[in-house]
């Protein structure tokens, strides 16, 4: 019943799908008509793209705890990530994420689609090719190289690293963290922090033990800035009575300025440095230098 169901389905789609559907795709068009399905891929699209050329975004580029674009995004019509969706919208070209919406790619291929997909970007160059090949592929080169250079400027604004570097913890649900050789990382290094999580033993997962935490005492530690979310399991190890001690020497930090490849990688080395410079005394401060920084960050 299952297969039957599902083949009705996939000849509905072929019914809807561009007569083109199954060829081989010609030349790229010069703005081709898009539909993304992964928030990372929504940013992009938004921040790159004309007016009216993204045919259909994610729910949660609407959603400002999540995404950096909801203004941007208020007006674009959304979707859940199925095939079924986008099909009928007829895109050149369609946005995903490497490690989602995988039927749903996968049938959008089947049907002819152009889909391109994105990893998590793991270093600032990483983030830089992304941002390039997506401005490229929508026919907007100039405008990538255009946030390439605003976001390597907004870098060097970074107030300069003088003595010892403070150790820092990133703390996310479940006591996962960013080790050596992430993009977190990275950013930390350049704001002139000393990621603790790539000197210490984590498991298989990427997870840390509160013990772990304790023993090394960092200088700071940084959590996810989402004080809307409920109340979880995974969010109880960071409120154990244990790490009570840190609390004057905690960053939130918004999760959604640090995932994703664009300018808001640099805001969030801005507040890593604004939080080095706390912890180094109001002399150290130098609020000109990372304008971007918010005094609320530090809780």
């Amino acid at each position: 019943m299952k297969g039957a169901a599902a083949g009705l389905m996939l000849a509905a789609l072929l019914a809807c799908a561009p007569a083109r559907a199954g060829e081989a795709h010609g030349p790229p068009l010069a703005r081709p008509r898009v539909v993304s399905l992964n928030l990372c891929t929504d940013e992009l699209a938004l921040r790159l793209a004309d007016p009216g050329q993204v045919l259909s975004i994610t729910h949660l580029a609407r959603d400002p705890l999540a995404s950096n674009v909801a203004e941007i995004a208020r007006d674009v019509p959304v979707n859940r990530g199925l095939a079924e969706e986008v099909v009928p919208l007829k895109p050149d070209l369609v946005l995903a994420g490497a490690y989602t919406t995988r039927t749903a790619t996968a049938v959008l291929r089947r049907l002819g689609f152009e889909v391109l997909e994105l990893t998590e970007p793991q270093t600032l160059d990483e983030a830089y090719a992304q941002i390039r090949m997506v401005a490229a592929r929508l026919g907007v080169p100039q405008r990538g190289e255009a946030m390439v250079r605003e976001m390597k400027e907004a870098f060097a604004r970074l107030p300069p690293v003088a003595g010892p570097r403070p150790t820092a913890v990133v703390l996310r649900p479940n006591g996962f963290t960013t080790g050596r050789g992430s993009l977190a990382d990275e950013l930390m290094e350049k704001a002139g922090l000393t990621n603790l999580a790539a000197q210490l033993p984590t498991d298989k997962m990427g997870q840390l033990a509160l013990e772990e935490i304790v023993r090394a005492a960092p200088d700071l530690v940084v959590v996810n800035a989402d004080e809307a979310a409920a109340p979880s399991l995974a969010d109880a190890l960071l409120h154990h009575p244990a790490l009570a001690p840190f609390k004057d020497r905690t960053l939130a930090l918004p999760l959604k300025l640090w995932t994703c490849a664009g300018p808001d990688l640099a805001e969030a080395a801005a507040q890593l440095a604004a939080a080095r410079a706390r912890l180094a005394g109001p002399e150290a401060a130098r609020p000109a230098a990372v304008h971007h920084a918010s005094a609320e960050g530090m809780r």
